[in-house]
Formats: structure tokens, C-alpha cells, sequence
């Protein structure tokens, strides 16, 4: 049940809300590392675990085309090439905390609280 699981809404529609998720986490995923502000970040770190860990399972050929599916559906073609290619042996031994936050300044303009997302090691 999802009681008391409430994710931040972003200023955005739930549909934009999820394809800015996903323009965010395929572009972590491609550059290693994106400039955003801290609520996105945030939400990108929650989401980026569980889709590290289903990258992981793809070791097991019964599981391979169930995992592929539930990925194209939350990331872009390359991020999944890339994910399932280079980031199941560079993460291997770790089970969670493959990203870290960095506060920056904030906005001159709005004053947005600013961050660095980034894969650790």
C-alpha cells in the first residue's frame, strides 16, 4: 500500500512530472553526472536505486526479458544500453548508494536551492 509515500510533485502535472524523471535519469545515466536543483535531485536518487538493482538481476536469463521491458519504460534506448552494459560491473559489489548530492549556491534570479547529482566511484 502506498500510505504516507508521497513523492514531491515538482510544480508539474503527473504526466510532465514523469518525463522530466525520465529526461533526468536517462541524462544522469549518459553523462555520470547533471546540475538541478535539490527536490529533483532528490527524487532522482530515490528513483535511480531500484533501476541500478534491476540492471543487476538481468545475471539471471529467465528474469532478462522482464527487467528489459520494465527499463525501456523508465529510461531511454541508450541509458539502457548503457546501464545494462558498464554499470552492472562498475556497481557489482555495491547493493545501494551508487549516488551522492552535492548542495551548490542557489539561483541569483529565483533563489532555487541548486545540486550536483553524480554516480559514486
Amino acid at each position: 500500500m502506498k500510505h504516507q509515500k508521497k513523492a514531491r510533485e515538482l510544480g508539474r502535472p503527473a504526466s510532465q512530472r514523469k518525463a522530466l524523471l525520465r529526461s533526468l535519469l536517462s541524462s544522469l545515466i549518459i553523462k555520470g553526472k547533471i546540475t538541478t536543483t535539490e527536490a529533483k535531485a532528490k527524487e532522482i536518487k530515490k528513483k535511480i536505486d531500484p533501476l541500478i538493482n534491476k540492471a543487476k538481476k538481468l545475471e539471471d536469463k529467465a528474469l532478462e526479458v522482464v527487467v528489459l521491458r520494465n527499463l525501456n519504460n523508465d529510461l531511454s534506448q541508450t541509458a539502457v544500453k548503457k546501464l545494462t552494459g558498464e554499470f552492472i560491473k562498475r556497481f557489482i559489489k555495491r547493493n545501494s548508494g551508487y549516488t551522492r548530492i552535492a548542495k551548490l549556491n542557489s539561483l541569483r534570479n529565483d533563489n532555487a536551492e541548486m545540486a550536483v547529482i553524480e554516480f559514486v566511484d
